[in-house]
């Protein structure tokens, strides 16, 4: 992070947002169907009474069940993780690291009957988005961390100690934060500048979009001139959904989705995207060379953050606790930065990113300066009323594809 790190401005603005908002990494996967209308509605409803946390076991079972998105953890050639493996020789304690999460409302659509009858969900620790996780500490769904076991837990920013959400964060700690932007083929398309470029006759039906709701019409909002964070408006919101409706109808936008808009990036299905940041950094690892170019738009870019928690049925709380120490270690959250290239909350992480890598040191999608933040924005929260509409009205548009 920029120095000097306790007035790191990533942080300040990250959690000034973060305060206000309730942004996904990615909501519902572009699902057809009423289906997939109904998962959304359904991922908004409440539990019921209070349960009892799990008895804790660590002593006894060292092992750990980690669900965390795709692409969110350093590899090496062979599909290992490099920091988990090294922690588990450190500690003895056996990580069954799952990729199981593809956006907050579906994961926690498999899981919420389980959460509120306080059984375990099959992960011990689970990375979700600073809206979702507010949901999970106001049903009762979470476990109180004990801070003792983390002492790295100083390590975080200052600025991201009290969200509104949980304040003091008792309940949860940042894992990575990102941007979404907008991403092109430099091999077949020209530079790219605003979402009104992706709406050009040269891309028409070459275009994907995302299946979060937050990240594609937000965008779209902050072309409009929308500031996205503050007080707008259902009218402001559904004008932006207009555009989205006409570019889909119209076949500008070829496909509409989650994880796997990368996919159609590569096959060269789209030759641009509304994208996230870190996603086009592997791809381009992955290719060998810059293929492809992500950038936040004139108009602005959206910013999102996930967060470890604890399901209140997990029986291994304290090795999370020594699970998340580890990756608050500096060193050891460059390191998975250097892979993930999202943005890291660690203290620290800069320097010791300069020892392995001084041009990552520098990377704005990793340590973004006051430039790059100022042109970024999260998606304010969302009303229980909004929430429904507006992914209602979002997934009409789909079905009507």
């Amino acid at each position: 992070m920029n120095r000097p790190l306790p007035e790191d401005p990533m942080v300040r603005r990250l959690i000034a947002q973060a305060k206000r908002a309730q942004l996904s990494r990615r909501t519902m996967l572009a699902g057809t169907g009423a289906g997939a209308t109904a998962l959304a509605l359904a991922a908004c409803s409440t539990g019921g009474g209070a349960v009892e946390a799990a008895e804790d076991i660590s002593e006894s079972d060292p092992t750990i069940n980690w669900a965390n998105w795709p692409f969110y953890i350093d590899e090496d050639e062979e599909g290992g993780y490099p920091t988990l493996e090294a922690f588990q020789e450190q500690t003895g304690i056996t990580v069954n690291y799952n990729i199981t999460v593809d956006d907050n409302n579906s994961y926690y659509a498999t899981v919420r009957d389980q959460l509120a009858l306080g059984q375990d969900i099959g992960a011990d620790t689970v990375c979700l988005t600073d809206w979702m996780v507010a949901r999970w500490i106001q049903l009762g769904y979470t476990q109180e961390l004990n801070k003792d076991n983390i002492p790295n837990a100083a390590n975080l920013s200052p600025d991201l100690q009290n969200p509104e959400f949980d304040p003091g964060r008792r309940f949860s700690l940042p894992w990575q934060g990102g941007f979404a932007g907008i991403a092109w083929n430099t091999e077949q398309v020209g530079e790219l500048r605003s979402v009104d470029d992706l709406w050009s006759s040269e891309l028409t039906g070459r275009v994907g979009v995302l299946s979060e709701m937050r990240d594609t019409i937000g965008l779209i909002m902050l072309n409009n001139g929308v500031d996205i964070s503050g007080d707008f408006s259902a009218d402001e919101f559904n004008a932006a959904l207009d555009i989205f409706r006409e570019q889909v109808t119209g076949g500008q936008i070829r496909n509409v989705r989650g994880n796997a808009y990368t996919e159609d990036l590569v096959n060269e299905d789209t030759l641009a995207a509304i994208a996230w940041s870190g996603d086009i950094t592997l791809l381009n690892f992955e290719a060998g060379y810059e293929k492809w170019k992500f950038a936040i738009p004139e108009a602005g870019g959206t910013l999102w953050a996930d967060n470890f928690l604890v399901p209140i049925g997990s029986p291994r709380k304290a090795n999370v606790e020594q699970l998340i120490n580890y990756y608050y270690e500096p060193e050891v959250a460059a390191e998975v930065a250097a892979w993930v290239n999202y943005i890291t909350p660690v203290e620290g992480a800069r320097e010791a990113m300069e020892a392995i890598d001084p041009e990552l040191a520098e990377n704005q999608l990793i340590f973004p300066n006051e430039e790059t933040l100022a042109n970024t924005a999260i998606f304010r929260g969302l009303t229980a009323q909004e929430e429904n509409e507006f992914q209602a009205a979002f997934q009409s548009v789909l079905l009507g594809a």
